[in-house]
């Protein structure tokens, strides 16, 4: 596997803490659902902050919480570290920003993707439809939390070719998502 799970040296997720954060139950969570969530998730740091480590070479990242209807996720992010437009398959999700800054550019068709930065303080919720990209976006090293729902087990990953075709290539939600080299 390229991607190296944080280190949880110091103690692992408070599982009992994310869980008993205020949620619908029973149910997959609809985008704003799940951005309330993250944002009150991003308001419990001691349930996370002893997980945040930075490396240079890739993002690192700590699942915090999985059940049938929700996976939640810390991710940490320095200067170059870049998802590459994807999608997530048939989960819906939602970032907090709680340090640094992140950018995240969504596709449009007839134009150049539609570009947002967001900073500490800030969320977001995007549908399983939707093709983004999330990318470091400051100077400072930047933490995100990520949740989704259904739980995230596969995704795609897209290249645009120089004709214009966009090509989906299947992704396993263990691997780590980076941008695509076109072919040829």
């Amino acid at each position: 596997m390229s991607v190296r799970a944080l280190s949880s040296v110091a103690q692992p997720p408070d599982h009992v803490l994310v869980s008993s954060i205020p949620r619908p139950r029973g149910r997959d969570l609809s985008g704003p659902e799940l951005q309330d969530f993250v944002a009150e998730l991003a308001e419990r740091p001691e349930a996370w902050i002893h997980l945040v480590k930075h490396d240079s070479t890739q993002r690192l990242y700590e699942e915090l919480l999985s059940d049938e209807h929700l996976t939640a996720w810390l991710i940490c992010w320095m200067d170059d570290h870049d998802t590459g437009f994807h999608d997530h398959d048939v989960s819906s999700g939602a970032v907090a920003v709680v340090s640094g800054a992140v950018r995240e550019e969504r596709l449009a068709i007839g134009g150049p993707p539609l570009d947002r930065a967001y900073s500490v303080g800030d969320s977001f919720h995007f549908s399983a439809s939707d093709i983004h990209r999330v990318r470091h976006g400051g100077v400072d090293p930047a933490v995100t939390l990520h949740v989704y729902s259904p739980p995230l087990l596969r995704m795609g990953a897209y290249t645009v070719g120089a004709d214009g075709v966009l090509a989906r290539h299947p992704v396993a939600s263990s691997e780590e998502l980076r941008p695509l080299r076109q072919a040829g």
